[in-house]
């Protein structure tokens, strides 16, 4: 099998995974998620983190986004970009708040560049995903905007701004995950029971 058709494959399964969790238990384990990030130093030194809206399944970190709006940190969101399609900017959430639909249905702040920072001035990015591995490997949706937007870290050896942490419910661990030559890997990853 291909590394393509295996990643494929690992995608659809884990998805499927995800998807089957009743929403008593998406809830209860977004709230395990965020006691288990709120004791993570990483969070509690970080001023500016960016977060994402759960979507396909995905563990949702609203819950520790709204303890950190309670603790004076500056949130952000993806918001795609027009041009080039493929290029993702964070934006900083605001007091009434105005929302979009991005072109894969998704809610995002609607657009305004003089609120958006540079990857890079973040402190604390939290990645969502559709598979990990213990050793920081992540399978996302196959679209490559986390990719993209962090890959200046594979070109720059001593840049580890922002921390990556990918976020995830424990049934998107596989032992060992097939990895292309573009993935960037997360500093860590964080479930609803444990962290890696």
């Amino acid at each position: 099998m291909t590394l393509t058709a295996s990643r494929t494959t690992l995608r659809k399964q884990l998805r499927q995974a995800r998807r089957a969790l009743s929403p008593a238990q998406q809830r209860r384990a977004a709230i395990r998620l965020a006691a288990n990030l709120a004791q993570d130093k990483r969070f509690l030194r970080a001023r500016h983190i960016a977060f994402y809206l759960a979507n396909d399944g995905e563990i949702d970190p609203t819950p520790l986004m709204l303890l950190a709006r309670r603790h004076r940190k500056h949130c952000y969101l993806p918001v795609l970009q027009r041009w080039p399609a493929t290029a993702m900017a964070f934006q900083k959430l605001t007091r009434g708040q105005r929302w979009q639909r991005n072109r894969f249905g998704i809610r995002e702040p609607l657009r305004s560049r003089k609120q958006q920072v540079k990857a890079w001035r973040l402190d604390l990015v939290l990645v969502p995903l559709v598979g990990f591995d213990p050793q920081g490997n992540r399978l996302g949706m196959g679209g490559g905007f986390y990719d993209r937007t962090f890959a200046y870290r594979g070109r720059r050896k001593h840049t580890s701004s922002p921390c990556l942490i990918g976020l995830a419910h424990e049934c998107q661990r596989v032992e060992h995950l097939p990895c292309a030559g573009w993935d960037i890997p997360l500093d860590g990853v964080i479930t609803d029971c444990r962290r890696y």
